[in-house]
């Protein structure tokens, strides 16, 4: 692993929610810069928009590398820090007995994790941070591009 790490900043949302939805990721390493974005056209989550995020980033490198990645969304930071470990133990259930919901996502997210050495940092959204005012741009621009809005 290089000791420099991959900066990524992720996002992810529906207009509504559920509904239509889209990510969006920044990759910075050195002077490379890599945006990406994708989207879903039929109903999907918020949560789901912003667990897909992460995963399509992490995915798309191609060795394992140390990661900095930022979220807006505490529900992906606390998933993956705090709570993944537990429901996995409790074979995917929730303190209170209940399935985990989107488990195919985190499961999908704990493997891209495993191949890296990710360091997750949580950002208040839209507060100025540029890559992650960024990675909303994109994630808007998943989601119209998952409805054909765009050529």
């Amino acid at each position: 692993m290089t000791s420099e790490p991959v900066v990524i900043h992720t996002d992810g949302g529906c207009r509504p929610n559920p509904g239509p939805g889209g990510w969006g990721a920044v990759l910075r390493h050195r002077e490379h810069v890599r945006e990406m974005c994708g989207g879903e056209p039929g109903q999907t989550s918020n949560n789901r928009m912003e667990l897909t995020a992460p995963i399509m980033a992490l995915e798309a490198l191609t060795r394992p590398m140390s990661v900095h990645l930022y979220t807006d969304s505490t529900y992906v930071r606390n998933g993956i820090t705090k709570w993944v470990v537990g429901w996995e133990r409790n074979g995917w259930m929730t303190a209170a007995k209940q399935p985990v919901k989107n488990v195919d996502l985190w499961q999908r997210l704990q493997l891209a994790c495993a191949r890296h050495r990710v360091e997750w940092f949580w950002v208040k959204g839209h507060s100025g941070v540029g890559d992650n005012e960024l990675a909303d741009v994109l994630a808007t621009r998943g989601m119209q591009a998952a409805l054909g809005a765009l050529a």
